[in-house]
């Protein structure tokens, strides 16, 4: 198998709800597979991109939203097992009883740091027990666990995020000390050791039959569209099914990727409980690399075939990692928008038989036009940006075609689409820390 195909599936996975919540839960719910005894207290400190995600979110199978109860029902409703889908285990009477822990004052949730890397700290406490479990870079990556002030558990310095085990107990191996700044190694990210024109011809040459498992993606992404079509609790997926004419795929390709993207991007952050495929960690990038492109095949599919479909995500699912490695995981710019929804807008040029310079004029075109959206939060505005990322990239596709694209003298574009898309990152992490600091004051002050 192919290192970008081994990339691709390493990196997909289902999420229940939007990823930060069930992150919160995961962690919390490890912590206390931990300890005996009944739930005294829950802390949880979180870098700004996971408390900001968070922060006013949807969770599945809850009444509730945020942080708060995100980390309640992780002490006692979730499944560990489950990893980003560990509230699926979250009943009525856990919902009743999360309630309770964060009315009685029980549940901590602080932010611990400005910062675009994935940091969750969660600490929880019975009458004779303590246990702290630590997770860096990814959603559900246990760096240490720390059990009475003892090391139980450490990821090993070379484990790579994608290829760690789970955690075994190491009794007494390690002091808290010394369980300090595993797992964050500094070596080059896989995808930015490919160029555009090798991700192309990956994407050409790959076997179908190697990337089928991306079919996955737009079948669990529909089933989420379709809660949130059923749903009462939705206001912008009743108005784009409408004008898609009351159809699922209409004869509109725009109309049809808005309504199965941005549908399905409601559903997901008023916390329906249905999964995404999530991509780079995010269900709403998972759902804006596919969805729209899914639409497109089907509206056009007497000339788009179901493998060209397969190899177009592949693409998008690529460009979206190319970015998010330099932007960060969680930072104050719209990842969704900027990085999913650029490559979406390759896919899409692709699955319409563009020319290689083509992509590169697609690049420039959404440097130009989307980076600097803001992040503020998983929240219900999440669908709002969606529907702009869907309308820029079918402009931007469109455009491309016919030569058409913001030159790289003019602004953040670079001369090169590797250089245009580090320079995307660039803006978020460093550019937008300040950013992120003051989104954060102002969601605190409400």
């Amino acid at each position: 198998m192919r290192k970008l195909t081994e990339l691709i599936r390493a990196d997909m996975r289902p999420a229940l709800g939007v990823t930060e919540p069930g992150a919160i839960a995961f962690a919390v719910a490890s912590a206390k597979s931990h300890v005996a005894g009944e739930v005294k207290k829950v802390h949880v400190a979180l870098n700004s991109g996971m408390y900001k995600n968070a922060f006013t979110c949807g969770i599945p199978n809850s009444s509730h939203f945020g942080n708060l109860y995100a980390a309640a029902l992780g002490a006692v409703a979730a499944d560990a097992k489950k990893g980003l889908e560990s509230l699926d285990a979250v009943t009525p009477k856990g919902d009743v009883l999360a309630e309770q822990m964060v009315a009685d004052g029980k549940v901590e949730v602080v932010l611990d740091h400005i910062g675009s890397e994935i940091t969750i700290d969660a600490r929880v406490e019975t009458e004779t027990d303590n246990c702290v479990v630590s997770i860096r870079g990814s959603h559900t990556n246990i760096v240490q666990i720390v059990k009475n002030g003892i090391c139980i558990w450490q990821m090993k310095e070379d484990a790579k995020v994608e290829e760690k085990e789970e955690p075994e107990k190491v009794a007494g191996a390690f002091s808290e000390a010394d369980c300090k700044g595993i797992g964050t190694g500094s070596d080059i990210p896989v995808i930015h050791r490919y160029t555009l024109a090798q991700i192309l011809s990956y994407v050409r040459e790959v076997p179908a039959e190697e990337i089928a498992f991306i079919g996955d993606a737009f079948t669990m992404n529909l089933e989420l569209l379709q809660e949130g079509i059923r749903s009462k609790r939705t206001t912008i997926t009743p108005m784009l099914l409408e004008e898609n004419g009351q159809e699922l795929i209409s004869e509109n390709a725009q109309s049809t990727a808005q309504l199965l993207c941005n549908g399905a991007i409601e559903a997901r952050v008023l916390g329906l409980s249905r999964p995404a495929m999530s991509i780079t960690g995010s269900g709403a990038h998972g759902i804006i690399a596919t969805m729209p492109l899914y639409a497109y095949a089907k509206v056009h599919k007497e000339r788009v075939s179901e493998e060209a479909l397969l190899r177009a995500t592949a693409l998008s699912y690529l460009i979206t990692m190319y970015i998010k490695e330099y932007s960060g995981k969680l930072s104050a710019f719209c990842g969704c928008g900027i990085a999913a929804g650029t490559g979406m807008a390759c896919g899409l040029a692709y699955l319409q038989g563009a020319e290689e310079e083509a992509f590169t004029n697609v690049i420039q075109n959404m440097a130009s036009g989307l980076t600097g959206m803001i992040c503020d939060g998983g929240n219900h505005g999440c669908a709002m940006k969606g529907i702009v990322a869907v309308d820029a990239a079918f402009r931007a596709a469109d455009m491309a075609k016919k030569g058409i694209c913001i030159e790289h003298i003019h602004g953040i574009n670079g001369r090169t689409p590797e250089d245009t898309m580090q320079y995307m990152g660039m803006i978020a992490s460093p550019g937008m820390v300040e950013t992120e600091k003051t989104i954060v004051e102002i969601m605190e002050q409400k």
